[in-house]
C-alpha cells in the first residue's frame, strides 16, 4: 500500500496537519520539525498529491516555459536547464513553441496562466506595449528581454558583440557585416548596438545587411547578400543563421576562413560540428 500523509505523521511523531505544512509552505514550520518531517516522507518515498496541496495552498507545482522556437538547440539548452531547477523544487515545466510568432507568445501566456504558477518567457517577440499588458495580467520572469520592473535575467550582448569586433579587428579587418535577427528581438537590438558601438570606436566599417529569420534558411538566403556588400567578416545573429552561411558560403566555393571569416553568437553545440568549426560568442544557457 503507498504511504499517506498519517505514516508520515506517525513516524516524524507530528500530527498531519503539521505534514501538510511542512512540505506544502516549509517556513510555517519551525526547521527541526520540517527536518524530521521530510526524513520521514523521505523513507516512506511518501509524494504529496498535487490536486490535494493545491487545494491547501492555491498554488499548482506547475510552472511554465514559452520559446521561440525549440528547434534551436539554445532554447532546447536553455529548457533542460530550467527543468532541471524546478525538478530540485518539486515542480514540473510545461513547455510552449511559439515558432517565432508574437501573436502565439501573447495567447500561450494567457493560456498557461490558468494552469501554473508562473511563466518563464523566453525571448520574446512583442512589442513592448503588448508585452507591458501581458505582464500585467500574468506572473512571469522575461529570459533575454527587459521590461521596466518585470522580473528578468539578460546577458552583456552588448560586450559580447564588442569582444567579437575586437577579435576581428586583431585578424585584420576593417570592413564587417551583421546578419541581423528578428526586428522585435531585445537581443538583437541590443547585439547591433554594440557592434556599432565597437565598429565606431576601431574605426571600421559596420555593414548591417538586414534582418532575417533566426534559423538555418536564414543564413543561406543571407550569405549572397554578405558576399556582394565586399565585407571580409561577417557577424551572425547566431550560431543557427552562422551555420546556414556556412553552408551557403561553402556551396559558392568561399573558403572560411581564408576568403570570408564568420562568427556565431551562443555557442552551441553544433557550432563545435560544423566545418570548419565555428568560432562564436559564448551565451550561458542554463
Amino acid at each position: 500500500m503507498a504511504p499517506t500523509i498519517r505514516h508520515v505523521a506517525e513516524l516524524a511523531r507530528v500530527s498531519p496537519s503539521t505534514v501538510s505544512r511542512a512540505l506544502a509552505s516549509p517556513d510555517l514550520v519551525n526547521v527541526a520539525t520540517r527536518q524530521r518531517v521530510r526524513a520521514a516522507a523521505d523513507k516512506l518515498g511518501y509524494r504529496p498529491n498535487r490536486a490535494a496541496r493545491g487545494l491547501i495552498t492555491g498554488r499548482t507545482g506547475n510552472l511554465g516555459m514559452i520559446v521561440p522556437d525549440l528547434s534551436n538547440p539554445f532554447f532546447a539548452a536553455v529548457a533542460k536547464g530550467v527543468q532541471a531547477r524546478a525538478r530540485e523544487r518539486d515542480h514540473a515545466v510545461f513547455i510552449a513553441d511559439t515558432d517565432e510568432s508574437s501573436d502565439a507568445e501573447a495567447d500561450l501566456v494567457l493560456a498557461l496562466s490558468k494552469q501554473v504558477d508562473g511563466i518563464v518567457l523566453c525571448s520574446p517577440r512583442m512589442l513592448d506595449a503588448d508585452l507591458g499588458q501581458i505582464t500585467v495580467q500574468s506572473k512571469l520572469v522575461l529570459l533575454n528581454r527587459r521590461l521596466g520592473d518585470c522580473p528578468s535575467i539578460t546577458v552583456d550582448n552588448a560586450d559580447g558583440m564588442r569582444q567579437a569586433i575586437a577579435h576581428l579587428v586583431a585578424l585584420g579587418h576593417r570592413s564587417i557585416a551583421y546578419v541581423g535577427g528578428p526586428r522585435t528581438s531585445w537581443s538583437n537590438a541590443e547585439r547591433a548596438r554594440g557592434l556599432r558601438e565597437a565598429a565606431a570606436s576601431a574605426g571600421i566599417d559596420l555593414i548591417e545587411v538586414g534582418h532575417f529569420r533566426p534559423q538555418f534558411e536564414g543564413g543561406v538566403a543571407a550569405a549572397d547578400i554578405v558576399v556582394a556588400s565586399g565585407a571580409t567578416a561577417v557577424i551572425a545573429y547566431n550560431d543557427v543563421v552562422a551555420i546556414g552561411l556556412l553552408s551557403r558560403l561553402g556551396a559558392r566555393g568561399i573558403a572560411v576562413p581564408r576568403d570570408l571569416s564568420v562568427v556565431g553568437c551562443d555557442d552551441i553545440a553544433m557550432s563545435m560540428m560544423s566545418h570548419p568549426a565555428l568560432t562564436t560568442v559564448s551565451v550561458p544557457q542554463q
